[in-house]
């Protein structure tokens, strides 16, 4: 991304504060995974998305209209000797030079300085919550101002939540994050054509995964955007399923969830195929009402419309699909309208995307929805899932089938950006038979 793009982002934020307010944002900790190893270092999204700035220890502080300078940045000092052992810092003077602060100082002077700032502002913006180890720094250094209000000294008295005002700007995409966006998907799109063609029965599902991340990193993705789910069988009926190591067995379906990261911007895919590269009837059935679902959501994806009229467009096609099938019986308005579809259908329709998989961002303002508009992004992900228990006839038993792509909401309609991986019953069939 281009820091031009973040330089931006501040003068946007900057016009939404107004004078008088101070911004604060610390980057994400980092956390030990076990002992003294820790967990590949990712920073926290709002703070990337104002600095560009990927290291850890760092602190953003934002002061609008700022005379000695508005963007200053606190982090870790320049050290050859930890250099060495753990890589390159930025420094003070890279905080400048390379990430366009108007000053930087040591984030081991935080408490020396920071409360000084603060003398001169009227209200605090800060995610209060976000890391409770760090709100405790904020109260202290209330109580530090507060102390000292006695002899005359002015101290903010307002906190507002800044991750409200930074996750409406987060909402709407910009071209170049649109950009990230499409790299993204396009590495996850190879990385599910690639799990469909190495597909084979006796296969385990961590294998799968593996072709997943094999993937993803040759094409430039250090990371998934959340761990992959890759469910066969029964596993494909559990939503969330991260285990990944059940055997693929012939007649299975394999459900694949699985998206990356690209210059941390998330893609998020789903799709659906028979272990042995042929659909069953019974499959093929199902499989079929949740496609026509996901395509008639993906028409009501545009603006002016809402989350609603996405989601009720795979009810629907769900519910009037399972009342064909047999599988729910009634009117299918009052299948609707009692909820009767939750039994094999029991997720909303998608989510926002951006730089969280699950993105941020209101879906309700005041009690109404938020209409969709040019630069959003989401997911479309209906499913059926029929586990072994339930109380159907036992040929649609173990069929789990969700179906997701990711949706650009653009002026005048959506762009799929995962539109690039196949998704019909004979398009899959083909591929997985083509090196057969």
């Amino acid at each position: 991304m281009d820091k031009t793009e973040f330089a931006q982002r501040r003068q946007q934020l900057k016009q939404m504060m107004g004078e008088g307010g101070i911004a604060i944002l610390p980057t994400a900790p980092e956390r030990v995974r076990n002992r003294d190893v820790h967990f590949f270092y990712r920073p926290d999204s709002d703070f990337y998305y104002l600095t560009g700035f990927a290291e850890p220890e760092a602190l953003l502080v934002f002061i609008p209209n700022r005379e000695q300078g508005e963007y200053l940045l606190f982090c870790r000092e320049k050290d050859p000797d930890k250099e060495l052992w753990n890589g390159k810092r930025a420094g003070l003077e890279g905080a400048c030079e390379l990430f366009g602060a108007d000053d930087a100082f040591p984030i081991t002077d935080i408490d020396d300085i920071i409360p000084n700032l603060m003398e001169s502002c009227q209200r605090i913006y800060y995610p209060m919550g976000s890391y409770p180890e760090f709100d405790h720094k904020i109260t202290d250094w209330m109580n530090q101002l507060r102390q000292q209000a006695r002899n005359g000294l002015a101290f903010p008295s307002e906190m507002t939540a800044l991750d409200v005002i930074l996750h409406e700007m987060r909402l709407y995409k910009t071209a170049g994050e649109i950009e990230a966006l499409q790299k993204a998907a396009d590495i996850a799109v190879m990385a599910h054509e690639r799990a469909m063609q190495n597909c084979r029965i006796g296969m385990t599902e961590y294998e799968l995964e593996a072709d997943i991340y094999h993937e993803f990193i040759r094409n430039g993705s250090r990371s998934p955007s959340y761990p992959a789910i890759v469910g066969s069988g029964e596993n494909s009926c559990i939503l969330h399923y991260t285990e990944n190591d059940g055997l693929l067995h012939d007649g299975d379906l394999v459900l694949i969830d699985a998206g990356c990261e690209y210059d941390y911007y998330a893609s998020d895919i789903t799709r659906t195929f028979p272990a042995n590269g042929l659909f069953s009837e019974p499959q093929k059935q199902i499989y079929n009402i949740v496609l026509d679902s996901q395509l008639a959501a993906i028409e009501q994806a545009k603006p002016n419309n809402t989350w609603d009229d996405v989601y009720y467009a795979t009810i629907e096609v769900i519910t009037q699909g399972l009342v064909d099938l047999g599988l729910l019986v009634g009117d299918v308005n009052q299948l609707i309208e009692t909820k009767a579809f939750r039994q094999f259908y029991m997720h909303k329709a998608g989510h926002w995307l951006g730089m969280d998989v699950h993105d941020v961002g209101l879906y309700k303002k005041e009690d109404q929805l938020i209409p969709l508009q040019a630069g959003m992004v989401l997911t479309i992900e209906p499913g059926i899932y029929i586990p072994q228990q339930a109380n159907v006839d036992p040929k649609w038993w173990n069929i789990g089938i969700r179906i997701e792509d990711d949706v650009l909401i653009t002026k005048t309609g959506c762009r799929v950006l995962t539109e690039k991986l196949i998704k019909s019953v004979d398009d899959i069939e083909r591929l997985m038979n083509s090196k057969k």
